[in-house]
C-alpha cells in the first residue's frame, strides 16, 4: 500500500506534490466504495439467493427458480422491492435513532474488511492489531440492535433490542477467548502474521496444531454463529411472542439493511475462521509472478471462506432453535469454561514446544479424515437407504 501511494504521489495525478496523509486517505476511501459496492453488498445479496437454494436442497424443496437462471436473480427482485417499499417511521419513535440504527448494524458488517486479507498483497490495511480491529468494530452491531429497539418505543422491539444485545455480548466472551490460543502460538496480532505462520499444507494449520487450537475453533465458531444470529441462536428476531424482535417497527430498505448485514456477516464468520485456523490465503509456491501467486491465493482463500459459509447454512437448515435459557446457559456454563481451559493449555503447550509439534499436526490431521470418511460413509448409507425407502413405498 505505501509503495502504491508512493507511487501515485511521483506519477502527479494528484497536483503539486500532495501530502502523504491525504494520498492515503483518499486512496483507502476508494478502495473501502470499492469493497462495499463490488464485493461486500453484492456477496450479501447472492448469499441470501444461495442459502434459500440450499436449504431447499437439505428440505427437498425447490426453492428460487424463476427470477434467472436458477432463480440467481431473486436476491435482485427482492432488493428492488425492498428500495420500492415506503420507509414507515412509528409516529411516537425517536426518528433521529430509529433511522440511525440500520447503518450502525451495516458499519459493523464493512469495517472489518478493511483488514481482510484476501492474498498476501490484496489486503486495505494490514494493522499490527487486525484481529482486535476485527472483533472491536463488529462489537458496533449491539449499539445498532439497542438503538433500534430503543428508538421503535415497541415493548416488542425493545425486549428483542436487550434480547440480542445480551446475547452477543455473552458470546462475545467465548469468542474472544478462543482467539487468544492462536495469538499465543504467534505472538502477534496481525492477521497477515497469523497467516504466514501457517503452511499450506492442512497438518500445518493451526486447527491441527493441537487438541486445545481445535476446540477452540469449534467454540469460535458455534460463538460466531451466536453472535450472528444465526440458526439455532436466532432468538431475537424469531420468538413468536416477540414478532420480528428489534426490527418489528421497520420497513423498506432499513428493515433489509439489519438482514443483509446478517447474511454478509456469514462471509465475516468465514474469513476469520480461515485467518485464525484454516491457513488463510497460503498456496504453495508454483510461480515468481506476484499476480499470478496473488491470483491463486484469493481463490484459495475464498473457497475455505465459502466452505465455512456452506457448513453454516447446513446448520441453519437442518437444527431447531433454542430456547432462551439453553441458549445463555451453553455460553456461561460451557463455552466460556472451555475456553479458558483451551487458553491455559495452549499457553502450557507453547511452553513445552515454542516451535509446534510437527507429530501432533499429522496426528490430528489423520483424525480429521478418519472422522470425515466415517461421516461420508454415513450420509451416503442414509441416502441409498432414503431411496430404497421412497421407490419401494406402496402407491409411489
Amino acid at each position: 500500500m505505501e509503495t502504491l501511494i508512493n507511487n501515485l504521489i511521483a506519477s502527479g495525478l494528484f497536483g503539486a506534490k500532495p501530502s502523504f496523509d491525504v494520498v492515503a486517505a483518499i486512496v483507502e476511501f476508494v478502495a473501502g466504495a470499492v469493497v462495499f459496492l463490488v464485493v461486500a453488498m453484492p456477496f450479501a445479496g447472492v448469499v441470501t439467493w444461495l442459502e434459500r437454494r440450499v436449504w431447499a436442497r437439505i428440505q427437498s424443496r425447490v426453492g428460487p427458480n424463476r427470477v434467472g437462471p436458477q432463480g440467481f436473480l431473486q436476491w435482485l427482485a427482492d432488493g428492488l422491492k425492498n428500495i420500492c417499499k415506503e420507509d414507515l417511521i412509528p409516529a411516537e419513535a425517536d426518528a433521529p435513532l430509529f433511522k440511525l440504527a440500520p447503518y450502525l448494524v451495516m458499519l459493523a458488517f464493512i469495517l472489518p474488511w478493511s483488514v481482510m486479507p484476501f492474498s498476501s498483497s490484496l489486503i486495505l490495511a494490514d494493522l499490527n492489531v487486525g484481529v482486535l480491529f476485527f472483533t472491536s468494530v463488529t462489537a458496533l452491531t449491539v449499539v445498532g440492535v439497542l438503538m433500534a429497539g430503543w428508538a421503535s418505543n415497541d415493548k416488542w422491539s425493545l425486549i428483542g433490542g436487550i434480547r440480542s444485545a445480551a446475547q452477543i455480548v455473552s458470546y462475545e466472551i467465548p469468542a474472544g477467548l478462543s482467539i487468544f490460543p492462536v495469538v499465543l502460538m504467534t505472538g502477534t496480532l496481525s492477521m497477515q502474521g497469523i497467516i504466514q505462520a501457517q503452511g499450506w499444507a492442512p497438518q500445518h494449520w493451526f486447527v491441527f496444531a493441537n487438541p486445545f487450537t481445535f476446540i477452540a475453533a469449534n467454540v469460535l465458531f458455534v460463538s460466531a454463529l451466536a453472535e450472528g444470529n444465526r440458526t439455532p441462536f436466532d432468538l431475537p428476531e424469531a420468538e413468536s411472542e416477540l414478532v420480528a424482535g428489534f426490527a418489528t417497527e421497520y420497513s423498506g430498505m432499513r428493515y433489509t439493511f439489519f438482514f443483509m448485514a446478517e447474511w454478509g456477516n456469514l462471509f465475516l464468520i468465514g474469513a476469520l475462521m480461515t485467518t485464525l485456523f484454516l491457513g488463510g490465503w497460503r498456496f504453495p509456491h508454483v510461480s515468481d509472478n506476484v499476480v499470478v501467486m496473488n491470483i491463486l491465493e484469493l481463490i484459495t482463500f475464498n473457497v475455505k471462506v465459502l466452505a465455512v459459509v456452506f457448513v453454516s447454512m447446513w446448520i441453519r437448515g437442518t437444527l431447531p432453535r433454542v430456547r432462551i435459557d439453553q441458549l445463555m446457559t451453553l455460553c456461561w456454563k460451557y463455552l466460556v469454561p472451555i475456553s479458558f481451559a483451551d487458553m491455559i493449555g495452549t499457553a502450557v503447550w507453547v511452553a513445552i514446544w515454542p516451535d509446534g509439534n510437527a507429530f501432533m499436526g499429522y496426528l490430528m490431521f489423520a483424525g480429521g479424515l478418519a472422522v470425515l470418511a466415517v461421516f461420508v460413509r454415513r450420509v451416503v448409507y442414509y441416502v441409498r437407504r432414503s431411496r430404497m425407502e421412497l421407490y419401494f413405498r406402496p402407491g409411489i
